[in-house]
């Protein structure tokens, strides 16, 4: 092989974003460790939390997938530890009844979560999107990188986005939403007045072969009202129109 070839294959090798797989079942870190490899990830894997924290620690990845049920030290006690010293992007998979652990792992920094069972397709669409937010993805768990892609902002009233580092601000305050709230925030705000049905925001939100209930989408919703209340006590900017879906407000 060429010099030079075997220069830019290394080089690329190099570049490619690191991806941490923490979960105790062995199934799961085969699976999802093949897919993100065919994907163009490198992948680290570790069966339980205090060997993956000593790892993320010493030797930062691009990004970390944790489940929240695991032996000597769970999800919930990696993530506390983690966000000590590092705000490394986590997504968290959690089974369907974890609503108060995965409400928890939102607070205390969790980018994203994913109920199990769950699609490959999902979980890779968005370790895509929070990689290309502003706040991912150099491997030093810092947070410093640039967004890859340049989208135009949108402004609605005191609302402020900016799809290509999934950042929004109310009133110039910043509010920090998952990927998913995030998009269908996006989807509501690009039309204000325009009422969307759920079928329509879960389509914003999740790829075509995902299945998701009206609850999932209504308990997004919630917890994008109760984020903007945290800085605006009074807002209500995202109206119910029971039994059509949902729609936004310039004026809120």
């Amino acid at each position: 092989m060429p010099v030079a070839e075997r220069d830019e294959r290394a080089q690329r090798r190099a570049d490619r974003r690191v991806i941490a797989l923490v979960d105790d079942d062995r199934n799961i870190l085969t699976s999802v460790s093949i897919a993100l490899q065919s994907e163009g990830y490198a992948t680290r894997v570790y069966s339980d939390g205090v060997t993956a924290l000593a790892a993320l620690v010493d030797n930062p990845p691009d990004l970390a997938v944790f489940d929240i049920k695991m032996p000597r030290m769970d999800g919930m006690e990696l993530l506390r530890r983690l966000r000590e010293t590092s705000a490394l992007p986590v997504i968290f998979l959690t089974s369907k009844d974890d609503e108060q652990d995965e409400e928890a792992g939102l607070e205390m920094g969790a980018d994203d979560y994913i109920a199990k069972p769950f699609s490959l397709r999902l979980l890779l669409a968005r370790i895509r999107a929070i990689l290309r937010r502003g706040g991912a993805g150099t491997g030093d768990g810092t947070g410093t990188v640039q967004a890859d892609a340049v989208t135009e902002k949108i402004s609605r009233g005191r609302l402020l986005m900016d799809p290509a580092r999934h950042q929004v601000s109310w009133d110039g305050r910043n509010v920090s939403f998952t990927v998913t709230e995030f998009l269908i925030l996006e989807a509501l705000a690009i039309r204000p007045g325009v009422i969307k049905s759920r079928n329509q925001l879960m389509d914003a939100a999740y790829p075509d072969d995902v299945f998701v209930d009206d609850r999932t989408v209504d308990s997004h919703i919630k917890r994008v009202r109760r984020k903007f209340r945290a800085v605006d006590p009074n807002f209500d900017a995202i109206e119910t129109l029971y039994g059509a879906g949902y729609s936004f407000t310039d004026d809120g």
